[in-house]
């Protein structure tokens, strides 16, 4: 098999003496979908900020393509590949939506005093990607503050795309959205995997994950708590998992009422 895209071993971040991130290793190849799962303070941000270069591991290794690598910055982890489309997305709400999606790389025409933005081929650049990736959009014109927060997150996956990105990195892109919204940005998450992308996808949501992933790493207060493929694992498992199995087990024993049954169908059996 070749080099994954991306591979971390057993990699740590420590800022001080608090530790972020210890032992965790992922791996995310082409044309697979890599899910991190845990809740909130499990170390998923510092995890997606050592991928995304904008902070570099304490212990470990990193590897692109089987060669390892230290990034002083994002802008080398984008040349390498790899693009990162954060929770906030990083957009002008009032500019249209074919100047976010070229937002820092323009194209330009003419020459000297008169270079100028080639307009017209941001705007049909804009719509031919957007349609490649099945995004049919009322008009590109349109600020991208009137889209929805699903097609928002459809744009910047189909601008990582274009711009020649081998591994895209989302940050819980379903979190503050709907299910219908979801399940958009979920189909386009799977053509950018059958665009032959390796995929990272960051979220708390174990049923979002199992319906897109190909491998499932979970993490739980910086550490591996379970790293499975599809094969290897089942959604009731992966929720147990997530949950906290035991842990849930145990609290829901500690809240139930004396006389009624922990799962609240009846009374306890005397």
């Amino acid at each position: 098999m070749t080099a994954p895209l991306v591979e971390l071993a057993d990699v740590s971040k420590f800022y001080g003496n608090i530790k972020a991130l210890e032992g965790v290793s992922l791996e995310v190849r082409a044309g697979e979908i890599t899910c991190v799962l845990g809740d909130n303070g499990a170390g998923k941000s510092t995890l997606i900020k050592i991928v995304a270069g904008l902070h570099q591991h304490d212990g470990g290794s990193y590897r692109i393509e089987g060669e390892e690598v230290r990034h002083d910055s994002p802008r080398e982890a984008l040349d390498r590949g790899i693009a990162t489309v954060y929770q906030d997305l990083a957009v002008v709400p009032l500019m249209p939506v074919w100047r976010n999606f070229f937002l820092g790389s323009e194209p330009r025409r003419g020459r000297g005093p008169f270079k100028r933005l080639d307009v017209r081929t941001m705007r049909e650049t804009t719509r031919a990607e957007l349609l490649r990736m099945g995004i049919d959009l009322r008009d590109v014109d349109q600020p991208i503050g009137t889209l929805s927060g699903g097609e928002r997150q459809c744009v910047a996956i189909a601008r990582a795309v274009h711009f020649g990105a081998k591994v895209l990195v989302l940050d819980e892109p379903t979190a503050a959205l709907g299910v219908k919204q979801s399940g958009v940005v979920l189909k386009y998450v799977a053509a950018a995997r059958d665009a032959g992308l390796g995929v990272v996808l960051i979220t708390h949501n174990p049923h979002h994950a199992y319906l897109v992933g190909d491998r499932f790493v979970l993490l739980k207060r910086g550490a591996m708590a379970g790293s499975h493929t599809r094969s290897q694992i089942t959604l009731d498992e992966l929720t147990r998992q997530m949950a906290g199995g035991s842990e849930l087990e145990q609290l829901s024993h500690e809240l139930s009422r004396p006389g009624v049954a922990a799962d609240g169908l009846g009374p306890r059996n005397a």
